[in-house]
């Protein structure tokens, strides 16, 4: 009778240990899907960043180019730098 008793609270605490581990393992699924998916937006992000950076590299290659051939020319022209304009008018 004891050795019965004893035997079932021993097969339901490893039952109960069976079920801890199943849900574990669950766990772990999902969080390994949600690093996945942190990656592949943080590696997307990153894309993007180098993508803008070289695009505005390119554009400053290109509006120097454009002030370059402007003064050549001799064409008269005014650069307005718009940042500075926007400090003087905060004072």
């Amino acid at each position: 009778m004891i050795k019965r008793m004893l035997c079932r609270e021993y097969i339901e605490e490893i039952e109960r240990l069976e079920r801890s581990i199943v849900e574990l393992e669950e766990e772990i699924v999902r969080l390994k899907t949600q690093l996945r998916m942190k990656t592949n937006e943080a590696t997307s992000l990153a894309i993007e960043n180098a993508n803008l950076r070289h695009k505005l590299e390119r554009l400053q290659r290109q509006y120097e180019r454009l002030i370059e051939f402007l003064k050549n020319a001799k064409i008269p022209f005014v650069i307005i730098d718009e940042e500075c304009e926007e400090e003087t008018e905060g004072r």
